[in-house]
């Protein structure tokens, strides 16, 4: 699948998606598009997966018109990301057009 990894989502959780093909927003001058036009871009370029750290886009934007899967991270340092690869890397290989799934991300080391 390919996978879009919005500003905040850490580069290093990319080596963990193997059999993915993994880009980052700004790679395509995005990092600026609000998430509505973020989505609808990625959809265009026919991304399947858009794996973000922004908790509220589910109540931003309206997901059951989307075709991408959202995958949601609930923390973006890369310390506690790196404890919970296999979740999320289980999280992406298994997601649906459309979906929309939250991986628990801990606080704390």
């Amino acid at each position: 699948m390919r996978v879009l990894f919005d500003n905040g989502t850490p580069r290093g959780l990319a080596r963990f998606l193997t059999g993915h093909v993994v880009e980052e927003a700004r790679l395509h001058g995005w990092e600026e598009l609000k998430n509505g036009d973020l989505i609808a871009a990625a959809e265009a370029a026919g991304f399947e997966v858009l794996l973000t750290t922004d908790k509220n886009i589910r109540y931003q934007q309206n997901l059951g018109i989307r075709r991408i899967a959202l995958v949601v991270l609930g923390h973006s340092q890369w310390p506690m990301v790196n404890r919970v690869t296999q979740a999320i890397a289980a999280v992406v290989n298994a997601a649906e057009p459309g979906s929309y799934v939250e991986v628990e991300v801990p606080f704390k080391l």
